[in-house]
C-alpha cells in the first residue's frame, strides 16, 4: 500500500494549487482591455490602458495577445474584457455579417441589442491590402490586384485570419477571379516569407512597419474590394456608466493618431524592439500629436539575456507551472478511476478510450475557442479544461495497460486468501500497475508543459505569453526566451518522475 504514496502525493499538491490558479473576484472586477494577436492591436491595448489607468480605482486588467477577431470579441461578450481597439471593416463584415459598406450610427444600432457600441475613432485607417516585392512588381508590370490575377503562377501567403474571413480571401477571390491556392501562413512571419522569396505575395495592414522596410510595393484595390478599416474602441455599454472618469479620459484619444504616428510606433516594436507599454508612454508623454512616437530612438530595446530574465519570468512560470500541475492533478483524479471502471469490461474499454483519442485530434485553438463560446470566460478556466481534456487519454491508457500487465496468477492469489475485489485492487493491482500508470502522468505532464504555451492564446499566462508575442513582432529572441523556460520546465518534470520512480523501485526492493 506504501507504494501509492508517490501518485497521492503527486495529485494532492496538484490540488493544492489550484485556488492559486483560479482568478479571484476582485482580480476581474477592474476595467478588462484585451488586444488581438498582432503588432498594432498590442500597442493600442497599452495606450488605452495608460490612458484610462490614472481615472481608476484599480489598474487596469490588460489582456493581451488574445488571438483572432473570433476569440477577442467573444472574450467582448461575455464579459471577460469591456473593450479592445477594433476597425470599422472588421464590425461590419467580420461581426455583424453585413456585405455593404455601414455607418458608426448603423453599426451601432446593430450592436446595441448586443450590448456593445463602437466610439472614440482613433483617427487612422488601417486597411487591408495585399503587396509583392516591389523589384518583382516592376519585372512583372504588377500595380494593381487586377494585374495580379493575370498572374497565377505567383505564390501568395496569406495570414489564417484573412484567408478565413469574411472579407478576406474568398470574397476578393471572387471579385477578381483569383485562381491561386494560398497557403497559410502567421502574419508575423510573412515578412520573412515575402523577404526570403519564399512567397510572391502577402496580405499586409497599411500601417505595417515593414511595408517599406523591405521595399514591398502596396497593390491598388482596383474595383474596391476592402472597405475602410478606421481604428475604433469596440465596448460594453455599460463601461460609461461604470468608469466614467475613466471613460471621459478615453474620449480624449478621439483623432489623435493619425496613419504616420501608428506607422511610427509599430516600427519602434517591430524594428527596433522596444517594449510594447514604454512606446505607449512615449506616445502619450508627447500628447500623441505629430506622429513622431519616439522614432528617432532605440530606447527601451532589450537584449536576449534581458528578454530571458525580464521581469515578467516569475509570473508567466507560476501561471505555467499551475496550468500543468493543476490540468494533470485533475486528469489522475478522473482517468485513473475511469480506467479502473471500464477496465473489466472489453468494448466499453475500447469505446472510452477512443472517445478520449478523439480529444487529442481537435487542435488546441480549435477547442480552445470553443470552451470559450461554450462557458462564455476566457483565461485560466477554458485553458485548464482543454489541458486536462488532452491529458486523459496518456493516464487512462497507461491504468488500463498496469492492470492488464499484472499476472494472472498474482490476480488468483489475491482471491485465494480471500480478498474482496477492492481490496485485491487496492493491495495487488494497483500497486503492481502503478510504475506503468505513473509512466502515463509523466506523458502527460510533458504533453501538458508543451500544450500550455497555447493558453497564452487565451490570456491564460504562461511562458506562451512571449512566444504569441514573439510571434506578431517576428521576434525569434523573444520565441527562444518563451520556449526555453518551457524546456527547462519539462527537464524539472521528467527529473521529478525519475526521483518517483527511483522511490518507487527502492519500495519494491525494500
Amino acid at each position: 500500500m506504501h507504494c501509492l504514496h508517490p501518485l497521492r502525493l503527486l495529485v494532492l499538491s496538484c490540488l493544492g494549487l489550484l485556488c492559486a490558479a483560479m482568478p479571484s473576484h476582485a482580480q476581474d472586477a477592474g476595467l478588462g482591455i484585451g488586444s488581438k494577436r498582432f503588432t498594432e492591436s498590442y500597442i493600442l491595448a497599452e495606450v488605452l490602458a495608460q490612458t484610462a489607468a490614472p481615472h481608476l480605482p484599480a489598474p487596469p486588467r490588460l489582456r493581451q495577445g488574445l488571438g483572432n477577431t473570433a476569440i477577442v470579441y467573444e472574450a467582448l461578450r461575455s464579459g471577460s474584457i469591456d473593450l479592445y481597439a477594433e476597425y470599422t471593416g472588421t464590425v461590419a463584415l467580420e461581426i455583424l455579417k453585413n456585405p455593404q459598406p455601414m455607418t458608426r450610427e448603423a453599426m451601432n444600432a446593430a450592436l446595441a441589442p448586443l450590448g456593445l457600441g463602437i466610439a472614440i475613432p482613433l483617427g487612422f485607417n488601417d486597411g487591408y491590402a495585399l503587396a509583392m516585392r516591389a523589384a518583382e512588381a516592376e519585372r512583372l508590370g504588377v500595380r494593381t490586384l487586377g494585374d495580379l490575377a493575370r498572374h497565377p503562377e505567383l505564390r501568395l501567403g496569406l495570414s489564417n485570419e484573412f484567408i478565413g474571413r469574411a472579407d478576406g480571401w474568398q470574397g476578393l477571390a471572387a471579385r477578381y477571379g483569383f485562381t491561386q491556392k494560398p497557403a497559410g501562413l502567421d502574419h508575423g512571419l510573412a515578412y520573412d516569407a515575402i523577404a526570403a522569396k519564399q512567397v510572391d505575395v502577402i496580405d499586409i495592414y497599411t500601417t505595417d512597419a515593414k511595408i517599406e522596410h523591405l521595399g514591398l510595393r502596396v497593390l491598388t484595390d482596383d474595383r474596391a474590394y476592402f472597405p475602410r478599416y478606421d481604428a475604433v474602441v469596440l465596448y460594453r455599454l455599460d463601461v460609461p456608466t461604470r468608469w466614467p472618469a475613466a471613460w471621459a479620459a478615453l474620449q480624449k484619444l478621439e483623432g489623435r493618431i493619425d496613419e504616420r504616428a501608428m506607422i511610427a510606433m509599430n516600427a519602434r516594436a517591430e524594428l527596433q524592439g522596444v517594449a510594447f507599454d514604454v512606446i505607449a508612454r512615449d506616445y502619450l508623454a508627447q500628447g500623441g500629436v505629430g506622429g513622431k512616437a519616439g522614432a528617432s530612438g532605440s530606447e527601451g530595446a532589450r537584449g536576449f539575456v534581458a528578454k530571458l530574465f525580464g521581469p515578467d519570468l516569475g509570473r508567466i512560470t507560476r501561471q505555467h507551472l499551475l496550468l500543468v500541475a493543476v490540468s494533470v492533478g485533475l486528469a489522475v483524479l478522473i482517468a485513473v478511476p475511469l480506467g479502473i471502471a471500464v477496465f473489466p469490461h472489453l468494448r466499453l474499454r475500447a469505446l472510452v478510450l477512443g472517445l478520449t483519442g478523439l480529444l487529442q485530434t481537435v487542435p488546441s485553438l480549435a477547442l480552445l475557442a470553443v470552451l470559450i463560446s461554450l462557458i462564455g470566460a476566457i483565461g485560466t478556466l477554458p485553458a485548464l479544461i482543454a489541458l486536462t481534456l488532452y491529458s486523459l487519454l496518456p493516464i487512462m491508457r497507461n491504468t488500463v495497460t498496469g492492470l492488464a500487465e499484472v499476472p494472472t496468477g498474482l490476480r488468483q492469489a489475491g482471491t485465494a486468501l480471500g480478498m474482496t475485489g477492492a481490496q485485491s485492487l487496492r493491495l495487488v493491482l494497483l500497486p503492481l500497475a502503478l510504475p506503468t500508470l505513473l509512466a502515463g502522468v509523466r506523458t502527460a505532464a510533458t504533453i501538458a508543459i508543451g500544450t500550455a504555451t497555447i493558453a497564452a492564446f487565451i490570456g491564460a499566462g504562461g511562458f506562451g505569453e512571449r512566444i504569441v508575442t514573439g510571434l506578431a513582432l517576428n521576434d525569434r529572441e523573444l520565441l527562444v526566451a518563451g520556449a526555453v523556460p518551457a524546456a527547462v520546465l519539462a527537464l524539472l518534470s521528467e527529473g521529478l518522475f525519475e526521483v518517483i520512480e527511483y522511490w518507487l523501485r527502492r519500495g519494491r526492493a525494500g
